[in-house]
């Protein structure tokens, strides 16, 4: 019926927001370490091409699966239509956006710069790498929670049970990165990570 036509319409046009929401973030945050890096003349950057493979998974195939197949909710026929020649990417999304690769910059250029001091570990070598990309995954899959929502909602995790490809695939997403972190070894360029190092990821 029209009822489930406009809800349907409507579930869809929010999803592929959180699916942009989502990757232009992850896209900012991986475009700008990977060039600071290559500026600053790094001998080994901290996300080697095979990482970025892995990460565009994430960010495409994974997140396009987890995010745009999100059920309809009922509270989405309570809004005001949207227009003819409203924005896709609202200002709230754009505040999301810039706000969240702001603080994933600083904690991976503050890894990168100042993490041998602070953990004690050799600059460019392959145990800070390995922490810096494993830091960079785990915050691309809480972001993937925010991603949830584009309209200033506070409870990110509203309606959580009920996605289960979303679930599904945040749990393929984990299994799949401890065993990049822990057994990736020359292909992947990780060096597994003692129990104090994940806590720190």
């Amino acid at each position: 019926n029209s009822r489930d036509a406009v809800l349907w319409g409507r579930a869809v046009y929010e999803n592929i927001r959180k699916f942009l929401q989502f990757q232009l973030t992850v896209n900012t945050v991986a475009l700008i370490v990977t060039l600071v890096s290559a500026m600053a003349g790094r001998e080994a950057l901290p996300l080697t091409a095979i990482q970025l493979l892995w990460v565009n998974l994430i960010m495409d195939t994974f997140a396009a699966l987890a995010l745009a197949t999100e059920p309809p909710n009922a509270e989405l026929l309570d809004r005001k239509p949207y227009g003819r020649y409203d924005h896709l990417i609202t200002s709230i999304m754009f505040r999301n956006i810039l706000g969240q690769a702001c603080y994933q910059l600083t904690v991976l250029l503050l890894m990168q710069y100042k993490g041998p001091a602070w953990l004690g570990l050799e600059a460019d070598s392959i145990d800070l790498n390995t922490m810096i990309f494993t830091t960079f995954v785990v915050m691309q899959l809480f972001n993937e929670f925010n991603a949830r929502k584009v309209n200033n909602e506070i409870n990110i995790f509203q309606n959580i049970f009920k996605s289960y490809m979303f679930l599904g695939v945040m749990g393929l997403n984990i299994i799949v990165q401890v065993i990049i972190t822990q057994f990736g070894g020359t292909a992947f360029m990780t060096s597994g990570l003692s129990a104090k190092n994940w806590g720190i990821c």
